[in-house]
């Protein structure tokens, strides 16, 4: 793979909020699940679980109990990377590098998702609903789908939120 072919693979993944309702195929999820778990993980921990929800009804439930996710009531599935995060300092870490995997993978195998954040209440709401123990952290909600949109790849690259060798050297 060519550096233009690697910087294009990244600069693809771009959160996607329209979807056409169709399912996506569970060979696609699979190589979804498969990206993510390729994810560093400190001390090779891999805290990670993932619940994989299809079932259309559930997916509308799920993404209208968070403010920010109802777009993903048309998503063909929803992923929700979860684990214990008790112990394991390097958690929120692990989990970000799998996601971020998760994402880059979607986006090039032609899926839409969006990662969804989640903070104590959301975990209060989505726990019950989805009969998730108490001592795991749900750390997103990803609604995957086909894209009914398609955003054209970009980079966000700021100079200015650059600083080389020392805090304040904006210059190379």
């Amino acid at each position: 793979m060519t550096e233009k072919e690697v910087l294009d693979f990244i600069f693809r993944r771009r959160s996607v909020r329209k979807f056409t309702g169709e399912p996506v195929p569970r060979e696609k999820l699979e190589a979804l699940l498969r990206a993510a778990m390729a994810a560093p993980s400190a001390r090779n921990r891999q805290p990670w679980e993932f619940l994989v929800i299809t079932e259309r009804e559930k997916i509308r439930e799920v993404c209208s109990a968070h403010p920010y996710a109802k777009f993903g009531v048309e998503a063909g599935a929803v992923i929700l990377p979860l684990g214990r995060p008790a112990g394991n300092f390097y958690f929120f870490q692990d989990m970000a590098a799998a996601v971020e995997n998760l994402l880059l993978a979607a986006a090039n195998l032609g899926l839409g998702a969006t990662w969804c954040g989640m903070d104590e209440n959301r975990n209060k709401i989505l726990r019950p609903l989805l009969g998730i123990p108490e001592d795991y952290w749900i750390f997103a909600l990803i609604p995957v789908g086909i894209p009914a949109e398609h955003p054209a790849p970009r980079t966000q690259y700021d100079p200015r939120k650059v600083h080389w060798e020392k805090f304040g050297n904006r210059g190379a």
